[in-house]
């Protein structure tokens, strides 16, 4: 997985990005690594805002988009709740795609699994080989 860090507002230090790289790496080995990471920390400016240490993730995956966003007094704190938003998401996801393909499994096979006795598809695949022979 590949992550960019962005600043708006704050300057990204290195320990910032160790910090992210090392909040995100439970993500990584959940998704591809072909999926892209983009994490945005932010400061508002505005005295009225008290919680002014804003984190934003995005993550591109395959078909998918998943955010989240946290805003505290503490710009690590806002980081380590946008890293636990986001591999919910992430684990959501995963659950729903293995969900979609163990739906599918049947569909594909044409029957249910139960109902094939265990000789049919040796009888069958022999019956395919014995046509190539002959052809």
């Amino acid at each position: 997985m590949r992550i960019e860090v962005k600043g708006r507002n704050v300057p990204v230090s290195e320990d910032l990005r160790e910090l992210v790289e090392r909040r995100f790496r439970v993500i990584g080995k959940q998704v591809s690594d072909l999926a892209e990471l983009e994490v945005e920390v932010a400061e508002e400016h505005n005295p009225s805002i008290s919680e002014s240490q804003v984190a934003e993730a995005t993550l591109h995956l395959k078909g998918v988009t998943l955010r989240a966003s946290s805003a505290s007094n503490d710009m690590r704190h806002s980081i380590n709740v946008v890293s636990e938003e986001l591999g919910r998401q992430v684990k959501r996801h995963r659950e729903k795609r293995r969900k979609r393909r163990e739906a599918r499994v049947p569909e594909v096979i044409g029957t249910d699994v139960g109902e094939v006795p265990a000789e049919e598809p040796a009888a069958a695949l022999q019956g395919v080989v014995d046509d190539v022979a002959e052809g």
